[in-house]
């Protein structure tokens, strides 16, 4: 059965024909109009479509496999005209077929054989939407893209076939003769059925294919031309080698050189054998291997290091105090463990007692100092270890830690790595140009491992005293000296450096600066600075004391002095500028001035209009920017059980609260309150964003909650800090000098401390004692006693409150 239908109507000649034809699946191929093709009849399927085809005309139509395996028929097929039947020679049934035109494959129908057939709609090879004129200029463009690529590729036949092709449709199907186009690339060519899509669909195929062959044969044109070059390069070395060899140079007098310079440094025994070793291997190698320059680049790295070069360490300890006392005010804790180290080392070499020489006790050479100085930022850290320098005549130099991940930023890299180089501290070494230099370690509290290895761990061996004197970098591979070195590290937050590190470091803490110690600072160190920086002479800006006291109390609420040299900054621009405009000087800034050129002044704790009623309290708390005020806020809310807690808190300071509400239900009677059963206590840690832990806030929540209950307020003077224990014992914290300065800076009179902090006093200036009035507890009852207001007194609305929240 093979039929042609059409309508009833009268015959439309635009109309599409309609054959019903059984089909015959292409596994593995695509057939195009005006194409003859023999195919290979071998399966059954195939054998019952031929037979179907009574009248000699049969539907190709691709049947490709999907990625799962899934076959399916393609929307477009071809029809063809079964030319011949006969025999391949080796006796496969076979036919001879010519595909005359394209059809979609339509509707399946029930035929009068097991073959499949289905409505082909024929399509005219000529369709399209656009005009003659477009598909001309289409049909040119790819005979043009594709002269252009038989070109390159050098298809002399296929030119021959291209030109002779003048049918717009015949020369859109002429790239299936490509070899490398794709199968499903086919199908989709088949499948375009509008002419001028066609076209445009093979023009921009190769249009791809050409763009692809030029970026290759540019590839193989640089690769030709780097190769050539080395090659040539290669034989200009030889030839060279040869008329330096004849001239008494070249690479025997490179390895000459390196053998010179190795005799005349005077380094260790180790050292020298690992030189000689690899000067020996560059010999054998030539100068031509990458693995020659690798051996060039290591020995120019030792050659590069200050091998016996040290400063002279040994200063007057009067000069070396002076030094210090000039760069910085205060801190003399670190002065006087400087005066202690430049003493020894003095007193040693006029002992003649030879440092290197200290291995008599425990085998361990025992020279060099280990510092870390803790403490919030804009205290000084930094600029101290450049003083530290000055001071005993050394070398400065500076590795910024914060946020190192990389072992090998420490211990070097391996040399089978491509651009291996050594560490961070052999670096330093070649940098400050002597085997003795002061290395600071900015921010070792910033350092994190990663999973390429652990930083911390590789410092343990740089910072022990007992070890650093064999440090081995990964890439000098040989042992280094580093006990003369004095090392100081500095960090903000003391419990973020590993216990075994800090084990390694004698740890000076930095609590800040008193108001009058900032304004020293300021008049004494900042002012001149700034003047010089900007460009000014001293004579032509006048800031007093009271100009320079009234910025540090007004406008400043740190603990270093970062902040108070910004503004002293903006001052001095200011004076720069009137200066610029014409004005003489000297530029006078009063005080009345400060608010114009500053800004609004900082604001301030408010601590009298915080605790304004029963359940606030105020403490103290050191945080990673000093020490700092903390209100503790309770209440009472419908619903029992366990206390609720908020304010982003640490597991620790959550404990404490814990305890906080068992101390007062266990001693409820004695301090006249009761915990009611139907409510819930809510503790709340203003300035939520900010994380917070540890157990010094223990007897703040705990007078806090006392004076919820009791309708009693905290004395807003009074500021505390201290951990309480089950028993209701003050026991001990740390931080005292920050938290004692914080407590001046927010305007308390009366701090209550634990007794057992007593002695920690003797450490904090004489004028914040002299400003604050101290009381040291031992028992939750003394805190009450001293905290919560007398009985009677009212909150600020002049009624008993039960609930810290309005």
């Amino acid at each position: 059965m093979s039929t042609s239908s059409t309508n009833d109507q009268p015959t439309d000649p635009q109309a599409p024909t309609v054959e019903t034809l059984p089909v015959l699946g292409l596994p593995d191929g695509v057939v195009f109009p005006e194409t003859v093709v023999t195919v290979s009849i071998t399966t059954d399927t195939a054998r019952t479509a031929l037979a179907a085809a009574t009248d000699d005309r049969i539907l190709l139509v691709p049947h490709p496999a999907d990625a799962d395996g899934t076959r399916r028929y393609a929307r477009v097929g071809v029809v063809a005209a079964i030319e011949d039947r006969g025999q391949l020679p080796d006796g496969t049934p076979a036919v001879t077929l010519r595909a005359v035109a394209r059809a979609v494959v339509g509707a399946g129908v029930i035929g009068d054989t097991d073959a499949l057939w289905v409505e082909a709609e024929v399509i005219d090879a000529h369709h399209s939407d656009e005009e003659p004129d477009e598909i001309d200029r289409l049909a040119s463009e790819y005979r043009a893209a594709a002269t252009s690529l038989l070109d390159a590729l050098g298809g002399r036949r296929m030119r021959g076939l291209l030109r002779d092709v003048t049918d717009p449709s015949a020369l859109a199907d002429s790239i299936t003769y490509w070899p490398e186009l794709t199968n499903d690339r086919r199908i989709e060519l088949l499948e375009t059925l509008d002419l001028a899509e066609r076209l445009r669909l093979a023009t921009a195929w190769v249009k791809q294919a050409l763009a692809e062959r030029e970026v290759a044969e540019r590839i193989r044109s640089e690769v030709s031309d780097d190769l050539e070059k080395t090659q040539r390069e290669a034989i200009l070395r030889r030839q060279l080698a040869a008329i330096q060899a004849e001239l008494g140079e070249g690479d025997d007098d490179v390895i000459g050189r390196y053998r010179t310079r190795l005799a005349e440094l005077d380094v260790p025994d180790t050292v020298v054998e690992a030189v000689t070793n690899e000067i020996d291997r560059l010999e054998r190698l030539g100068g031509e291997s990458m693995e020659a320059n690798w051996i060039r680049t290591w020995l120019d790295t030792v050659f590069d290091l200050p091998w016996g070069l040290v400063r002279d360490d040994a200063p007057e300890v009067a000069d070396a105090r002076a030094i210090l006392d000039a760069d910085h005010t205060g801190l003399g804790d670190v002065k006087d463990r400087l005066v202690e180290y430049l003493a020894v080392r003095r007193l040693r070499a006029e002992r003649g007692v030879d440092v290197s020489d200290d291995t008599t006790r425990g085998g361990a050479k025992r020279g060099g100092v280990i510092l870390s100085l803790v403490g919030p930022p804009g205290v000084g850290k930094t600029s101290l270890g450049e003083s530290i320098a000055r001071a005993l005549g050394r070398d400065f130099v500076r590795l910024a830690l914060g946020g190192i991940r990389d072992e090998a930023e420490i211990r070097g890299h391996r040399r089978t790595y491509v651009g291996a180089r050594p560490g961070r501290l052999v670096r330093a070494l070649t940098e400050a140009g002597s085997m003795n230099p002061v290395v600071l370690l900015d921010e070792v509290d910033k350092v994190t491992g990663g999973w390429n290895g652990d930083p911390s761990a590789a410092l343990l061996e740089v910072l022990d005293p007992a070890q650093n004197h064999s440090f081995r970098d990964h890439y000098l591979e040989f042992e280094l000296d580093l006990s003369d070195v004095v090392f100081i590290a500095t960090a903000n937050v003391i419990e973020n450096i590993p216990g075994p590190l800090l084990d390694r470091m004698e740890v000076i803490t930095l609590d800040g600066y008193t108001a009058a110690e900032k304004a020293d600072i300021a008049r004494d160190h900042l002012v001149p600075r700034l003047i010089e920086r900007n460009g000014l002479r001293p004579d032509e800006l006048d800031l007093s004391d009271e100009v320079i006291a009234e910025v540090t109390d007004r406008w400043t609420r740190e603990a270093g002095v970062r902040r108070l040299e910004r503004l002293l900054d903006k001052l001095v621009r200011s004076a720069v500028t009137r200066i610029a405009g014409g004005e003489s000087g000297p530029i006078r800034i009063s005080p009345d001035e400060l608010r114009a050129r500053l800004g609004r002044a900082a604001p301030s704790a408010d601590v009298e209009g915080r605790v304004d009623r029963p359940g606030i309290a105020t403490g103290l708390a050191v945080t990673g920017a000093g020490g700092d005020v903390l209100f503790v806020e309770t209440s009472l809310v419908p619903g029992g059980g366990e206390p609720l807690l908020t304010g982003q808190l640490g597991d620790v300071m959550k404990e404490s609260a814990v305890i906080a509400r068992s101390v007062v239900g266990a001693n409820a009677e004695r301090f006249g309150v009761e915990l009611p059963d139907d409510e819930r206590l809510h503790v709340h840690f203003p300035a939520g964003a900010v994380p917070k832990d540890g157990p010094s806030a223990g007897i703040t929540m705990t007078t806090a909650l006392v004076s919820l209950l009791s309708g009693r307020m905290v004395r807003p003077e009074v500021g505390m800090t201290g951990e309480v224990s089950l028993q209701g014992r003050v026991l001990p914290i740390g931080g005292v000098k920050q938290k004692l300065l914080a407590a001046q800076r927010a305007g308390l009179t009366e701090v209550i401390l634990p007794i057992a902090n007593g002695e920690d006093l003797d450490e904090v200036p004489e004028e914040v004692r002299e400003a604050l009035t101290i009381h040291l507890a031992a028992e939750i009852d003394e805190v009450l006693a001293i905290a919560l207001a007398a009985p009677g007194e009212v909150d600020a609305g002049g009624s008993p409150a039960k609930s810290a929240v309005g």
